[in-house]
């Protein structure tokens, strides 16, 4: 297949090109009101990768950070990326496997040691609430010694958690406005995608699920689509050496979305940009960047990105 500007690997070179990277003259001409999106992490799965974290996004829209998906390392990667743990007012999980939600309260707790003074609201399906009080409860004893000692502010009043269930509009601010799209992914029964309306962007993040209308609906005309992706020629070699190999296997492929099923999605929806993330399997060199942004291509006549940890758009 011949590569066009449909296919561009995650460089600052090609990013810039399509003037998803702002070069420092546009950056200041355009001041803080300019949305962008940070690839935080984009491996699948939950156990812990050598060239990929694990799923996570930050939405920074002028002076403030909303965060989706806390897989492992949240933080660090927010601080690597040179974004302030105090500015998160807002986290939203799509769904309630590891590799989405295990660093959840971490990152709000660090967030709080970092300097976070002002309210989070954080959302999620149930048990997202239990799961919050559950975590302060856990560490109450660290979170009380720091109230004392270093005279902190209180850090269950600022975490506002709210559980979920259906689609629909799930938060708005003077900056975004957040809806929220059930979407397939089984065997969980309530999985979201989110979308991001700021004044200058628009910006959908899939969370895992098969080929979904409703996310298809959710991310109808928006400027950029993160959407995960599998590539199911290579599950084989992804289980290969683990003793339950045909259950996970058929765990990964009934529940995840092909690359070339991810360019179906957003050919659909009629959105700019497709960007790659959550990969499955998350390293394998038999399958490299143009493979993905290749399969993705098939269908949406669009620009592809193949995402990668730390990438800003």
């Amino acid at each position: 297949m011949r590569t066009s500007r449909r296919s561009f690997l995650t460089t600052a070179g090609s990013l810039g090109a399509l003037g998803l990277l702002p070069d420092a003259a546009t950056a200041q001409n355009e001041g803080p009101a300019r949305t962008r999106l940070v690839l935080l992490g984009t491996a699948g799965g939950p156990r812990p990768r050598n060239t990929r974290s694990a799923p996570a996004q930050a939405i920074v829209v002028r002076d403030a950070i909303y965060v989706v998906d806390c897989g492992n390392g949240v933080a660090r990667q927010m601080v690597r990326a040179g974004l302030a743990l105090n500015a998160i007012r807002g986290v939203f999980v799509t769904h309630h496997h590891s590799d989405h939600n295990a660093d959840y309260g971490n990152l709000l707790l660090l967030a709080w040691t970092g300097g976070l003074r002002t309210p989070v609201d954080t959302f999620g399906p149930p048990p997202l609430k239990k799961m919050t009080r559950l975590f302060l409860e856990m560490n109450e004893v660290d979170i009380e010694a720091r109230i004392a000692d270093e005279k902190r502010v209180p850090l269950a009043p600022l975490i506002r958690a709210h559980d979920i269930s259906v689609s629909g509009k799930v938060f708005e601010d003077d900056r975004v406005k957040v809806s929220a799209a059930l979407v397939d992914h089984p065997p969980m029964k309530q999985a979201f995608a989110y979308r991001f309306d700021t004044a200058d962007r628009s910006i959908v993040i899939s969370g895992d699920t098969k080929y979904s209308g409703n996310l298809v609906a959710l991310a109808e005309g928006a400027d950029l689509l993160v959407h995960e992706v599998m590539f199911p020629e290579a599950v084989d070699r992804l289980v290969r050496n683990v003793a339950n190999a045909p259950d996970l296997k058929r765990s990964i492929v009934s529940h995840h979305t092909s690359a070339e099923d991810a360019g179906r999605v957003a050919a659909a929806a009629g959105v700019k940009v497709l960007v790659l993330s959550h990969f499955v399997p998350a390293e394998d060199p038999q399958v490299t960047d143009q493979m993905w942004a290749d399969a993705a291509a098939k269908h949406f006549k669009g620009t592809v990105v193949v995402g990668s940890d730390l990438a800003s758009l």
